[in-house]
Protein backbone atom coordinates (compact mmCIF):
# COMPACT_ATOMS: atom_id res chain seq x y z
CA UNK A 1 0.00 0.00 0.00
CA UNK A 2 1.32 3.42 -0.89
CA UNK A 3 2.11 5.33 2.28
CA UNK A 4 1.65 8.62 0.46
CA UNK A 5 -2.09 8.21 -0.12
CA UNK A 6 -4.21 10.58 1.97
CA UNK A 7 -7.47 10.89 0.01
CA UNK A 8 -7.09 14.68 0.00
CA UNK A 9 -8.12 15.82 -3.47
CA UNK A 10 -9.62 19.02 -4.88
CA UNK A 11 -11.50 19.89 -8.03
CA UNK A 12 -8.98 20.83 -10.71
CA UNK A 13 -6.15 19.21 -8.77
CA UNK A 14 -4.37 15.90 -9.26
CA UNK A 15 -5.84 12.53 -8.46
CA UNK A 16 -4.65 10.63 -5.40
CA UNK A 17 -3.64 7.02 -6.03
CA UNK A 18 -3.51 4.12 -3.59
CA UNK A 19 -1.45 1.17 -4.79
CA UNK A 20 -2.62 -2.06 -3.17
CA UNK A 21 -1.04 -5.43 -4.00
CA UNK A 22 -3.85 -6.46 -6.36
CA UNK A 23 -5.85 -3.27 -6.93
CA UNK A 24 -5.16 0.38 -7.63
CA UNK A 25 -7.66 2.94 -6.29
CA UNK A 26 -7.57 6.38 -7.92
CA UNK A 27 -9.61 9.16 -6.29
CA UNK A 28 -10.57 12.21 -8.35
CA UNK A 29 -12.58 15.30 -7.33
CA UNK A 30 -14.85 16.65 -10.07
CA UNK A 31 -17.63 19.13 -10.68
CA UNK A 32 -19.25 22.07 -8.90
CA UNK A 33 -20.48 19.89 -6.02
CA UNK A 34 -16.98 18.55 -5.30
CA UNK A 35 -17.86 14.93 -6.03
CA UNK A 36 -15.42 12.07 -5.66
CA UNK A 37 -15.08 9.57 -8.49
CA UNK A 38 -13.08 6.38 -7.98
CA UNK A 39 -11.26 4.33 -10.61
CA UNK A 40 -10.45 0.78 -9.56
CA UNK A 41 -7.93 -1.13 -11.64
CA UNK A 42 -6.99 -4.79 -11.30
CA UNK A 43 -3.21 -4.91 -11.35
CA UNK A 44 -3.16 -8.41 -12.88
CA UNK A 45 -5.57 -7.94 -15.77
CA UNK A 46 -5.79 -4.17 -16.21
CA UNK A 47 -9.59 -4.30 -15.97
CA UNK A 48 -10.97 -0.96 -14.84
CA UNK A 49 -14.20 -0.03 -13.03
CA UNK A 50 -15.39 3.54 -12.40
CA UNK A 51 -17.50 4.30 -9.35
CA UNK A 52 -19.71 7.37 -9.92
CA UNK A 53 -19.24 9.14 -13.26
CA UNK A 54 -20.11 12.30 -11.41
CA UNK A 55 -18.96 15.12 -13.70
CA UNK A 56 -16.18 16.33 -16.01
CA UNK A 57 -16.32 13.46 -18.52
CA UNK A 58 -13.18 14.63 -20.33
CA UNK A 59 -11.23 14.49 -17.07
CA UNK A 60 -12.56 11.03 -16.27
CA UNK A 61 -11.83 9.74 -19.76
CA UNK A 62 -8.29 11.09 -19.53
CA UNK A 63 -7.77 9.16 -16.29
CA UNK A 64 -9.33 6.04 -17.85
CA UNK A 65 -6.92 6.21 -20.77
CA UNK A 66 -6.80 3.86 -23.72
CA UNK A 67 -7.03 0.60 -21.81
CA UNK A 68 -10.81 0.55 -21.74
CA UNK A 69 -13.43 0.57 -19.02
CA UNK A 70 -15.36 -2.53 -18.00
CA UNK A 71 -18.14 -1.06 -15.83
CA UNK A 72 -19.47 2.15 -14.32
CA UNK A 73 -21.12 1.63 -10.93
CA UNK A 74 -23.45 4.41 -9.74
CA UNK A 75 -23.79 4.46 -5.96
CA UNK A 76 -27.17 6.21 -6.00
CA UNK A 77 -29.62 8.18 -8.11
CA UNK A 78 -28.83 11.81 -7.18
CA UNK A 79 -27.97 13.91 -10.21
CA UNK A 80 -24.55 15.06 -9.01
CA UNK A 81 -23.30 11.47 -9.13
CA UNK A 82 -24.11 10.81 -12.81
CA UNK A 83 -23.59 14.01 -14.81
CA UNK A 84 -20.83 12.33 -16.85
CA UNK A 85 -22.47 8.90 -17.07
CA UNK A 86 -23.92 9.14 -20.57
CA UNK A 87 -20.73 10.61 -22.04
CA UNK A 88 -18.42 8.08 -20.37
CA UNK A 89 -20.71 5.21 -21.38
CA UNK A 90 -20.84 6.38 -25.00
CA UNK A 91 -17.08 6.82 -25.20
CA UNK A 92 -16.13 3.51 -23.57
CA UNK A 93 -19.02 1.09 -24.05
CA UNK A 94 -18.77 0.22 -20.36
CA UNK A 95 -21.61 -1.69 -18.76
CA UNK A 96 -23.67 0.36 -16.31
CA UNK A 97 -24.39 -0.98 -12.83
CA UNK A 98 -26.82 0.22 -10.14
CA UNK A 99 -29.34 -0.97 -7.57
CA UNK A 100 -32.83 -1.57 -9.03
CA UNK A 101 -34.48 0.92 -6.67
CA UNK A 102 -32.39 3.77 -8.10
CA UNK A 103 -31.72 2.56 -11.64
CA UNK A 104 -34.77 4.11 -13.30
CA UNK A 105 -33.71 7.60 -12.21
CA UNK A 106 -30.39 7.39 -14.09
CA UNK A 107 -30.02 9.03 -17.53
CA UNK A 108 -28.84 5.85 -19.27
CA UNK A 109 -30.22 2.31 -19.23
CA UNK A 110 -28.60 0.12 -16.60
CA UNK A 111 -27.11 -3.15 -17.86
CA UNK A 112 -26.56 -4.88 -14.51
CA UNK A 113 -28.84 -4.59 -11.50
CA UNK A 114 -27.17 -5.42 -8.18
CA UNK A 115 -28.57 -5.98 -4.72
CA UNK A 116 -27.22 -6.61 -1.23
CA UNK A 117 -24.50 -9.26 -1.22
CA UNK A 118 -23.92 -9.31 -4.96
CA UNK A 119 -20.36 -9.28 -6.30
CA UNK A 120 -18.87 -7.02 -8.97
CA UNK A 121 -15.68 -8.20 -10.65
CA UNK A 122 -12.72 -5.90 -11.17
CA UNK A 123 -10.56 -8.30 -13.09
CA UNK A 124 -9.40 -10.85 -10.52
CA UNK A 125 -10.55 -8.63 -7.65
CA UNK A 126 -14.08 -8.43 -6.31
CA UNK A 127 -16.37 -5.81 -4.79
CA UNK A 128 -19.24 -6.76 -2.50
CA UNK A 129 -22.43 -4.71 -2.80
CA UNK A 130 -23.86 -3.45 0.50
CA UNK A 131 -27.36 -1.96 0.20
CA UNK A 132 -27.83 1.00 2.56
CA UNK A 133 -31.38 2.36 2.43
CA UNK A 134 -31.97 5.93 3.55
CA UNK A 135 -30.08 8.59 1.60
CA UNK A 136 -31.94 7.12 -1.37
CA UNK A 137 -33.89 3.85 -1.60
CA UNK A 138 -31.21 2.17 -3.71
CA UNK A 139 -27.97 3.55 -2.29
CA UNK A 140 -25.10 1.08 -2.27
CA UNK A 141 -21.64 0.85 -0.79
CA UNK A 142 -18.86 -1.25 -2.31
CA UNK A 143 -16.52 -3.35 -0.16
CA UNK A 144 -13.12 -4.56 -1.27
CA UNK A 145 -11.49 -6.93 1.21
CA UNK A 146 -7.87 -6.11 0.57
CA UNK A 147 -4.95 -8.05 2.00
CA UNK A 148 -4.04 -4.98 4.06
CA UNK A 149 -7.49 -3.95 5.31
CA UNK A 150 -11.08 -3.63 4.04
CA UNK A 151 -11.76 -0.70 1.72
CA UNK A 152 -15.32 0.69 1.60
CA UNK A 153 -16.67 3.14 -0.99
CA UNK A 154 -19.79 4.61 0.61
CA UNK A 155 -21.32 7.06 -1.87
CA UNK A 156 -23.36 9.52 0.19
CA UNK A 157 -24.34 7.04 2.91
CA UNK A 158 -21.40 7.62 5.26
CA UNK A 159 -19.02 10.55 5.69
CA UNK A 160 -16.54 11.74 8.30
CA UNK A 161 -18.87 12.92 11.05
CA UNK A 162 -22.01 11.03 10.23
CA UNK A 163 -24.47 9.38 7.87
CA UNK A 164 -25.63 10.95 4.62
CA UNK A 165 -28.47 13.44 4.42
CA UNK A 166 -31.96 11.97 4.79
CA UNK A 167 -33.66 15.33 4.24
CA UNK A 168 -35.64 15.44 7.46
CA UNK A 169 -37.29 12.06 6.85
CA UNK A 170 -37.21 10.30 10.23
CA UNK A 171 -37.99 6.89 8.76
CA UNK A 172 -35.24 7.22 6.15
CA UNK A 173 -32.77 8.27 8.83
CA UNK A 174 -33.71 5.34 11.05
CA UNK A 175 -33.32 2.97 8.10
CA UNK A 176 -29.91 4.33 7.17
CA UNK A 177 -28.65 4.21 10.74
CA UNK A 178 -29.86 0.63 11.17
CA UNK A 179 -28.20 -0.45 7.94
CA UNK A 180 -24.96 1.30 8.86
CA UNK A 181 -24.93 -0.21 12.33
CA UNK A 182 -25.82 -3.74 11.18
CA UNK A 183 -24.03 -3.99 7.84
CA UNK A 184 -21.01 -1.74 8.36
CA UNK A 185 -20.08 -1.00 11.98
CA UNK A 186 -21.05 -4.40 13.40
CA UNK A 187 -19.18 -6.19 10.67
CA UNK A 188 -16.09 -4.22 9.67
CA UNK A 189 -12.95 -3.63 11.74
CA UNK A 190 -11.69 -0.24 12.83
CA UNK A 191 -8.95 -0.15 10.21
CA UNK A 192 -11.49 -0.23 7.36
CA UNK A 193 -10.79 2.72 5.08
CA UNK A 194 -13.87 4.71 4.02
CA UNK A 195 -14.01 6.51 0.67
CA UNK A 196 -17.08 8.82 0.59
CA UNK A 197 -18.88 10.50 -2.29
CA UNK A 198 -17.63 13.97 -1.32
CA UNK A 199 -14.72 15.28 0.68
CA UNK A 200 -12.12 13.61 2.85
CA UNK A 201 -11.72 9.93 3.63
CA UNK A 202 -12.08 8.42 7.09
CA UNK A 203 -11.95 5.04 8.83
CA UNK A 204 -14.54 2.95 10.61
CA UNK A 205 -12.52 3.28 13.80
CA UNK A 206 -12.55 7.07 13.63
CA UNK A 207 -16.34 7.13 13.27
CA UNK A 208 -17.41 4.23 15.50
CA UNK A 209 -17.42 6.13 18.84
CA UNK A 210 -19.89 8.67 17.41
CA UNK A 211 -22.54 6.20 16.22
CA UNK A 212 -24.73 6.44 19.37
CA UNK A 213 -24.64 10.24 19.18
CA UNK A 214 -25.70 10.19 15.53
CA UNK A 215 -28.65 7.97 16.39
CA UNK A 216 -29.61 10.26 19.28
CA UNK A 217 -29.40 13.51 17.33
CA UNK A 218 -31.66 12.14 14.56
CA UNK A 219 -29.75 13.37 11.52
Amino acid sequence: MSSEYTGAVRVGGPADVRELPDLTITKIAVGPMDNNAYLLRCRSTGDLVLVDAANEPDRLLSEIGSGGLTRVVTTHQHFDHWQALAAVSAATGARLVAHPLDADALPSAVDELVTDGDRIAVGRCELEVIHLTGHTPGSIALLYNGPDRPHLITGDSLFPGGPGNTFGDADAFASLMTDLEDKVFARLPDETWVYPGHGADTTIGAERPSVPAWRARGW
